[in-house]
């Protein structure tokens, strides 16, 4: 059987929207190169140069309930397509700015709308694809992004050499062309509801409609009220469950490259290796692995996605060489592959229709949230107790997130095929 065959019975939708999500990716170099260029254009100090980031970071965590909310009122395709076209004129825009002052404002603006194209991106798939296939439609998009952001930085890399603006011309280009790929692309309409009315290219889809009918939405055994997502206590609880694993998962960013270089005393290429395999890994299993795991239960998904990445991180602490930290590398990144396409689909499902930009916005800030703690603790926790302190509250941290998510109530959705 061959895992990939899955991705054909997708909605015309999610491919046109892979296939901008992955030209806009594909020029992503401003936000990695950031800090360099502020230290190169005013002089300043890296650890204040930094402070750009930690606006960034404002700028995404006030972003998300607002995209969230605009996606379920305006629509998300109005949503992606302005977030693109604004982010493209600001791109080009930005070098404008010669202050720092300026250019921290500049930041604050390119995170709002930057940012605000994961919510409605993640409403659209959760609406277009019926529960079964969620998993593999979010691999599906996630396949886009890495294989963008393999592109993108090792460009950007290429042209700082000449220019720093070129990098933001070309970012700015690329998200202007991502726009004008959804303006002219044909964009089929669902009926108001959702994916059951979709017209299905193949008939043995019709199967899968039938076998959609039965499932009931997690949403459903719940008051009206209770689905405002800030009041959701499923959401509420999935999110507390998350959050302390999303803050390992920062560590790749942060941390660990200190613990290379600085604590093993191995070559900057070497974190650049953990990269590749990480990156590799995910263009070449992600989608196989979560379409083979499509009928698992959301528990036993995400309890196993948070174990991995327990066990992933937490054995940094007893590597020596290299062989070992490709072990880690490989064991941390089945958790990613598995934990983040299993809880995007879990968040969707504890959504209602009416309600998938409020939640995925509430969803993805978490994200921001774990952005802003995650590398701060990661870098006290290193310097105060070294590298044996730092990956054992990471192995605590993950287990503790397993532990929470082991806990997620029987109300899961599950089609007839699986109870017979």
């Amino acid at each position: 059987m061959n895992p990939w065959r899955g991705l054909e019975t997708l909605p015309k939708q999610i491919w046109i929207l892979s296939a901008a999500t992955l030209v806009n990716r594909a020029g992503t170099m401003v936000l990695p190169f950031l800090v360099l260029y502020i230290t190169r254009t005013l002089g300043i100090t890296p650890a204040r140069a930094a402070l750009a980031l930690t606006v960034y970071g404002i700028g995404a965590l006030c972003t998300m309930p607002l995209a969230g909310w605009l996606t379920d009122r305006a629509g998300p395709m109005a949503v992606i397509k302005s977030s693109l076209f604004g982010c493209g004129g600001l791109l080009f825009l930005f070098p404008v700015a010669h202050r720092f002052p300026a250019i921290l404002l500049m930041t604050f603006f390119f995170a709002v709308l930057n940012e605000s194209l994961r919510p409605p991106s993640l409403s659209i798939i959760s609406d277009c694809v019926d529960p079964p296939r969620r998993k593999s439609a979010f691999a599906l998009s996630r396949l886009a992004v890495n294989l963008g952001m393999s592109v993108g930085p090792a460009l950007g890399g290429v042209l700082a050499v000449f220019s720093f603006r070129l990098l933001f011309f070309v970012d700015g280009a690329s998200s202007i062309l991502a726009g004008v790929l959804l303006l002219l692309a044909p964009w089929p309409h669902p009926s108001p509801r959702g994916y059951r009315d979709h017209e299905w290219d193949d008939p043995k889809d019709l199967g899968r409609e039938i076998e959609a009918e039965s499932i009931e939405p997690l949403a459903a055994p719940h008051p009206g009220a209770d689905l405002v997502a800030f009041r959701n206590r499923p959401m509420l609880y999935f999110l507390m469950a998350l959050i302390p694993v999303q803050m390992v998962f920062f560590q790749l960013t942060s941390t660990v490259p200190l613990f290379v270089v600085r604590y093993l005393h191995l070559p900057e290429s070497v974190y650049g290796l953990i990269f590749t395999i990480n990156t590799l890994m995910i263009v070449a299993l992600e989608v196989p692995l979560n379409t083979a795991m499509a009928n698992w239960s959301h528990r036993s998904t995400l309890t196993l996605g948070a174990l991995l990445y327990a066990i992933g991180f937490g054995s940094f602490a007893l590597v020596s060489r290299m062989s070992h930290i490709v072990v880690s590398v490989i064991v941390f990144t089945f958790g990613e592959m598995i934990l983040l396409p299993g809880s995007s689909a879990y968040a969707a499902e504890i959504a209602p229709a009416g309600r998938r930009g409020e939640y995925m916005g509430l969803y993805t800030m978490s994200f921001s949230i774990a952005f802003s703690l995650g590398p701060l603790a990661g870098a006290a926790l290193l310097q105060r107790w070294g590298p044996h302190g730092l990956w054992g509250f990471a192995f605590v941290s993950g287990s503790i997130a397993a532990f929470l998510m082991s806990r997620i109530g029987e109300g899961e959705v599950r089609s007839t095929a699986n109870s017979r």
